[in-house]
């Protein structure tokens, strides 16, 4: 990038809505950080999990996919099962350039709790919510706070745009709101 990468990304969110909402700067005092970094923006989970549970005796299968594999909980604070995992979503919508793609990493905060912070890469053109996958690789139970930091999304611009984009593809994950369980 030819200009400095935090003001890239505050340009391109300002003027081109690609997050949406945008925190300028860092978020630091009493909670895990969010907001613009250097080389990124620190997202923040919001207050809807899907955590899994084994009540039902279900098989995980991405191609058929039971829905009754977790329980729906909305609250500040969510407690994943020792081994487990939980999928949420993030508060920002993002609409992805053409010429970039992002790569997507757990904070340290929780990652030095055990805590693991799945996502795949955003593609060119890709945009909504972003599911998030998050595992507790621990043998005890573990808090997520809602509304606060989670991961980081780093920003990677290609020289030209991409021949074919997410949105030429028709992705099936395109334009997705509020935590999105997998399809084929």
């Amino acid at each position: 990038m030819a200009i400095k990468a935090d003001r890239w990304i505050k340009t391109m969110a300002l003027e081109h809505g690609m997050i949406d909402p945008f925190v300028e700067s860092q978020v630091r005092a009493g909670v895990i950080s969010y907001g613009l970094s250097s080389y990124g923006y620190d997202i923040r989970v919001a207050d809807e999990f899907k955590v899994f549970t084994n009540i039902n005796n279900t098989v995980i299968d991405p191609k058929n996919f039971d829905p009754r594999s977790f329980v729906d909980i909305k609250a500040d604070v969510c407690i994943v099962p020792p081994n487990s995992f939980a999928l949420a979503r993030t508060i920002e919508y993002f609409r992805i350039p053409r010429d970039v793609l992002t790569v997507c990493l757990g904070k340290s905060t929780y990652a030095r709790c055990g805590i693991i912070v799945n996502v795949t890469p955003f593609e060119p053109e890709w945009e909504g919510t972003v599911t998030l996958e998050i595992s507790n690789t621990t043998p005890l139970p573990a808090k997520i706070y809602a509304n606060e930091g989670i991961a980081q999304v780093l920003f990677f611009q290609g020289d030209e745009p991409c021949e074919t984009s997410y949105a030429d593809k028709k992705g099936k994950y395109l334009k997705q709101r509020g935590v999105t369980l997998p399809k084929i």
